[in-house]
Protein backbone atom coordinates (compact mmCIF):
# COMPACT_ATOMS: atom_id res chain seq x y z
CA UNK A 1 0.00 0.00 0.00
CA UNK A 2 1.63 3.44 -1.50
CA UNK A 3 1.08 6.72 1.19
CA UNK A 4 -1.70 7.59 -1.11
CA UNK A 5 -3.99 4.33 -0.54
CA UNK A 6 -2.90 4.39 3.32
CA UNK A 7 -4.28 7.98 3.76
CA UNK A 8 -7.56 7.31 1.60
CA UNK A 9 -7.53 4.26 3.52
CA UNK A 10 -7.58 5.91 6.84
CA UNK A 11 -9.58 8.64 5.92
CA UNK A 12 -12.78 6.23 5.09
CA UNK A 13 -11.99 4.60 8.41
CA UNK A 14 -12.14 7.92 10.23
CA UNK A 15 -15.55 8.44 7.78
CA UNK A 16 -17.19 5.25 9.14
CA UNK A 17 -16.23 5.26 12.80
CA UNK A 18 -17.78 9.28 12.67
CA UNK A 19 -21.06 6.78 11.72
CA UNK A 20 -20.76 4.63 13.97
CA UNK A 21 -19.10 5.43 17.18
CA UNK A 22 -21.98 5.55 18.92
CA UNK A 23 -24.22 2.60 18.01
CA UNK A 24 -20.62 0.49 19.25
CA UNK A 25 -20.24 2.82 22.08
CA UNK A 26 -23.32 1.61 23.59
CA UNK A 27 -22.52 -2.45 22.77
CA UNK A 28 -21.45 -4.01 26.33
CA UNK A 29 -17.93 -3.97 26.78
CA UNK A 30 -16.62 -2.02 24.36
CA UNK A 31 -14.81 1.24 26.24
CA UNK A 32 -13.97 2.63 22.53
CA UNK A 33 -13.69 3.02 19.20
CA UNK A 34 -10.68 4.14 17.11
CA UNK A 35 -8.95 4.08 13.65
CA UNK A 36 -5.43 2.10 13.52
CA UNK A 37 -3.86 -1.21 12.08
CA UNK A 38 -5.30 -4.21 12.57
CA UNK A 39 -3.86 -6.40 15.23
CA UNK A 40 -2.79 -10.60 14.28
CA UNK A 41 -1.03 -12.28 16.64
CA UNK A 42 0.10 -9.17 18.78
CA UNK A 43 1.69 -7.57 15.92
CA UNK A 44 -0.16 -5.17 13.71
CA UNK A 45 -0.35 -5.69 10.18
CA UNK A 46 -0.40 -3.21 7.33
CA UNK A 47 -4.39 -3.08 6.84
CA UNK A 48 -5.90 -0.33 8.64
CA UNK A 49 -9.19 -0.67 10.51
CA UNK A 50 -11.78 0.57 12.63
CA UNK A 51 -10.54 -0.37 16.33
CA UNK A 52 -13.18 -1.25 19.22
CA UNK A 53 -11.96 -1.62 22.48
CA UNK A 54 -13.16 -3.62 24.95
CA UNK A 55 -12.27 -4.40 28.41
CA UNK A 56 -12.37 -8.39 27.83
CA UNK A 57 -12.62 -10.61 24.78
CA UNK A 58 -15.30 -13.12 25.16
CA UNK A 59 -16.81 -15.67 22.84
CA UNK A 60 -19.17 -14.95 20.28
CA UNK A 61 -22.02 -17.69 21.60
CA UNK A 62 -21.69 -15.86 25.26
CA UNK A 63 -22.64 -11.96 23.79
CA UNK A 64 -26.48 -11.24 23.17
CA UNK A 65 -27.02 -10.48 19.54
CA UNK A 66 -27.37 -6.43 19.81
CA UNK A 67 -23.82 -6.74 22.26
CA UNK A 68 -22.37 -8.90 18.62
CA UNK A 69 -19.27 -6.65 17.11
CA UNK A 70 -19.60 -7.16 13.34
CA UNK A 71 -16.16 -7.79 11.78
CA UNK A 72 -16.70 -5.18 8.72
CA UNK A 73 -18.87 -1.81 8.88
CA UNK A 74 -19.43 -0.14 5.48
CA UNK A 75 -16.96 -2.67 3.95
CA UNK A 76 -14.06 -1.42 6.42
CA UNK A 77 -12.60 -4.05 8.95
CA UNK A 78 -13.01 -4.00 12.03
CA UNK A 79 -10.89 -5.33 14.73
CA UNK A 80 -11.81 -6.09 18.30
CA UNK A 81 -9.05 -5.18 21.15
CA UNK A 82 -8.54 -6.45 24.72
CA UNK A 83 -7.26 -3.34 26.72
CA UNK A 84 -9.14 -4.16 29.91
CA UNK A 85 -10.74 -1.55 32.52
CA UNK A 86 -10.33 1.79 31.51
CA UNK A 87 -10.06 5.04 34.23
CA UNK A 88 -8.92 8.49 34.42
CA UNK A 89 -5.80 9.00 36.64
Amino acid sequence: MNDEQRRSAFERARSVKDAHESELMAKANVVGVGVGLRKRGGAHTDDVALVVLVREKVPRSALAPEDIIPSEINGMPVDVQEVGEISAL
